[in-house]
């Protein structure tokens, strides 16, 4: 291949380290008080949208990569999440009670992640993006996402996958995250 499938992918990785950057930013100018904050009822704490897009991630890597993903019983022992679950499929009244028992754990684990990520976006050459993840038809947990209405006729490709599981849906939660940060009295990450 070559041209356009090289801009794309040369792309895609610039946008995902920007992605990233935010958010090793928005958790280096936050603490534990900061992420566990509610601030007001049905107003989801950081804390969710941190463990959510992070686990989310993880999940999504997984999925692409056909590997196993970084949480387990010894990081939930660390990090001490109040629900071990990225509540992808719970309420908001559920997600609510979210917190981060162990911040710096969390970190750790969320540089992991990012870590994963780049080793996979790394690996990728431009014929790779094409790669269909997940076929249709889909199964019910996929088939109301928004990865569903971007998939193709055969199904969710490596491409969709890191466009709508992990850039798109991470800028999502990081808009949550600036607001609540306002909120908080410490400010936007951008203008």
């Amino acid at each position: 291949m070559g041209g356009t499938d090289d801009v794309a992918l040369d792309s895609l990785r610039r946008r995902m380290a920007a992605v990233q950057s935010l958010y090793r930013d928005a958790t280096a100018t936050m603490d534990a008080r900061h992420v566990n904050e509610v601030i007001r009822d049905g107003m989801l704490p950081i804390a969710f949208s941190l463990f959510h897009i992070v686990n989310m991630i993880d999940v999504s890597v997984a999925v692409i990569a056909g590997v196993p993903g970084v949480w387990n019983d010894e990081w939930a022992d660390r990090v001490r999440p109040a629900i071990n679950d990225h509540g992808k499929h719970r309420t908001v009244d559920e997600m609510m009670e979210q917190r981060i028992g162990d911040y710096d754990a969390f970190v750790a684990y969320m540089n992991e992640v990012f870590d994963r990520l780049d080793s996979l976006l790394a690996g990728l050459e431009p014929e790779d993006l094409g790669r269909v993840v997940v076929a249709r038809p889909f199964p019910p947990q996929i088939a109301s996402t928004f990865s569903a209405r971007v998939a193709g006729d055969d199904g969710i490709t490596v491409l969709d996958a890191l466009e709508c599981w992990v850039y798109q849906h991470a800028l999502r939660h990081m808009g949550e995250i600036e607001l609540s940060r306002g909120a908080l009295g410490l400010g936007g990450m951008t203008s």
